[in-house]
């Protein structure tokens, strides 16, 4: 058994956004030698997610207008208490993280991702104009 372990930095310029950073964990995947195994895909901040989707940007608008709906930026102070009590208005960012999910964990065989048609990785970003982490580790043979 072997694992290997390796930290992606992503910085996006805006407050929200997806980017599909599949072929960046395949580089990790290919780094680590492993044939046969799983990689952990995990977002180390609780303004951020990982997950899996459909890579189309009228899908990303979606997620965004749903996101949106259910939990919707409010920096006034009044509709948070996360916002009001630390100052910090992400509460809705934190909130979407919940729903998007924090990591993935995706088969490898023979050496490569084996995602389904049409699948790829995605870092989702709530509350971003900041440099966060990505956590990959992989473990396998």
């Amino acid at each position: 058994m072997r694992s290997y372990t390796e930290y992606l930095t992503l910085h996006l310029p805006s407050r929200t956004g997806f980017v599909n950073i599949s072929e960046q964990v395949a580089e990790c995947v290919r780094k680590s030698g492993v044939q046969e195994g799983l990689a952990l895909v995990n977002s180390m901040h609780s303004t951020s997610s990982i997950f899996v989707s459909f890579d189309e940007p009228g899908l990303h608008e979606d997620f965004n207008r749903w996101l949106e709906g259910l939990a919707p930026f409010d920096n006034s102070g009044t509709r948070y208490l996360h916002n009001s009590r630390t100052g910090e208005p992400n509460a809705d960012a934190h909130m979407k993280r919940q729903l998007m999910g924090r990591q993935v964990v995706l088969a490898i065989t023979k050496g490569q991702l084996d995602f389904g048609p049409f699948e790829h990785v995605f870092y989702g970003e709530f509350d971003g104009r900041r440099p966060k982490r990505v956590l990959v580790k992989i473990i396998g043979e």
